[in-house]
């Protein structure tokens, strides 16, 4: 018997939590009127479905009746998936940033009834686990701040909020010159591994982003030596623990040698990494992604998945990692980790790019026949009532989740390389006015506008462009491709805004 309203939703991360003893609500108004209305805190648990801790804390505290009771008596209970909701993810993330340096996921916030944070974590374990205390200690140590030290948790609330409006706000600069992003390469690359390959240590992404940044033309010909940085990280991945038999990229590695992989696959980072590949010349690495997005994460119809779970079933128990570690021929009787299917707008126009310039790199026309069936998919399905372009959408479905500035921006610059790679004009017309609507406006999700919480600005790439990147590279992509200077100056307003001195 479904126990809470997580059952009808678009997510199949919700959906996994429908039968929790926990009085889930959606990220949505009616968990704030009932909150108001009870006059207790918001918990807000995010997530994402193929998040390993996430599942075990579901597993340890929110499968237990005994936690949940503590949790419905006490709390307005709201499960969000982050890939479904990245603006309310971010917006969290950043004030989660004021209580805790141990960042990620599953996210645990505190917050009033009116959505501020006073306090927040991440996973929380049943019993006492040095350094962590139990997740039940955490939420009567919660309750007893808001019951009786109510007026100290509302002041830390609005501290956090009135910091991260603060830190929205933004100073133009001047472009950077050659130099300063040579200058910039230059220092990424003294962070190279030089035994392993890849930057920093353990726990080891692979930063396709980073990467990017390093192949570029200006560095490759102002800072050659850290333009080799980032072909040296591929190549030392694309050989290593990190990528599976079949070609796919995992998570990232929690050991510096790149073994150990966080065996979760993310269409971002192989995506990404596709482009990578391309840029380094790579054509074996870039066939092994490219027969990955088609094969495992390419959805009925065309779109592509969100990523492929890191657990699955092995002689009946949950097995992390336990399939991957399976030789490929010994695989084929098992049931291979569920793909999350939600069909996420930005993150398939990064496939839709890949795809393309694999394809036309490397003289492969099905990948860009892929490309174009999954531009045609996302641009009939990933729509609302009224038209306009939204999050994600499942099995068909759209979304409620409205799409963000990058969603646009990334899914424009992959209809400009679609055009590219086939030569055909109405891509790069589709792109052009997806951009242009970016540009018209701001983006974000409307709840959080309307009670005032501080949306995290954007402005760090991380394991994706952040919105001000992506808007400025599709931008300079439209310049490029003759749609207009306006393009190239819309794309340095978004460099000065957000550039750092």
């Amino acid at each position: 018997r479904m126990t809470n309203r997580l059952a009808d939703t678009l997510s199949p991360y919700l959906r996994a939590h429908a039968d929790n003893p926990v009085d889930w609500y959606p990220w949505g108004p009616e968990a704030f009127a009932e909150a108001q209305r009870r006059d207790v805190p918001l918990l807000i648990s995010i997530g994402y479905s193929t998040c390993h801790w996430c599942h075990v804390m579901a597993r340890e505290s929110f499968a237990d009746p005994d936690t949940a009771a503590l949790i419905n008596r006490d709390f307005v209970a709201v499960k969000v998936d982050r890939e479904e909701h990245p603006d309310v993810d971010g917006a969290y993330m950043a004030a989660a940033s004021a209580f805790t340096q141990n960042l990620g996921w599953p996210l645990t916030v505190f917050a009033t009834p009116r959505g501020r944070t006073f306090y927040a974590g991440t996973y929380w374990p049943p019993e006492p686990r040095q350094p962590m205390p139990a997740f039940r200690d955490v939420l009567a140590a919660v309750h007893e701040a808001w019951t009786v030290r109510r007026m100290q948790a509302e002041e830390a609330a609005e501290a956090v909020t009135a910091a991260l409006t603060r830190a929205g706000a933004s100073t133009p600069t001047d472009l950077p010159d050659a130099a300063s992003l040579a200058a910039a390469a230059d220092i990424i690359a003294q962070r190279e591994d030089t035994l392993f390959g890849g930057f920093g240590g353990a726990p080891k992404f692979p930063v396709a982003t980073t990467l990017s940044l390093l192949q570029t033309p200006l560095v490759r010909r102002e800072a050659p030596d850290a333009a080799a940085s980032a072909d040296r990280a591929l190549a030392a991945m694309s050989v290593s623990a990190l990528r599976d038999a079949d070609g796919g990229f995992f998570r990232y590695a929690t050991q510096r040698d790149w073994t150990v992989p966080h065996y979760e696959r993310m269409l971002t980072d192989n995506a990404q990494l596709l482009l990578v590949a391309v840029d380094a010349g790579d054509e074996s690495t870039a066939r092994g992604i490219a027969s990955f997005l088609v094969d495992t994460l390419r959805r009925e119809g065309g779109g592509f998945g969100a990523a492929q779970d890191s657990e699955s079933w092995i002689d009946g128990q949950r097995s992390e990692g336990g399939y991957y570690l399976r030789p490929v021929p010994e695989r084929l009787g098992l049931e291979p980790p569920a793909v999350d299917g939600k069909v996420i707008t930005g993150w398939n126009g990064l496939a839709i790019a890949a795809l393309a310039r694999a394809g036309a790199r490397f003289g492969e026309p099905s990948w860009i026949t892929k490309a174009d069936d999954a531009a045609a998919y996302v641009l009939r399905v990933n729509r609302d009532t009224a038209g306009a372009l939204v999050r994600a959408s499942l099995d068909g479905i759209a979304s409620e989740a409205v799409a963000t500035a990058s969603d646009v921006a990334l899914l424009a610059d992959g209809l400009f390389a679609l055009a590219v790679a086939t030569g055909d004009p109405r891509w790069a017309v589709e792109g052009r006015g997806l951009l242009d609507l970016v540009l018209a406006g701001v983006l974000s999700d409307p709840l959080l506008a309307e009670h005032g919480i501080a949306v995290a600005p954007d402005q760090t790439d991380g394991d994706l462009p952040s919105d001000a990147a992506a808007v400025a590279a599709a931008s300079l992509t439209a310049w490029r491709l003759g749609a207009g200077d306006r393009y190239r100056e819309a794309a340095a307003v978004r460099v000065r805004e957000h550039a750092t001195q």
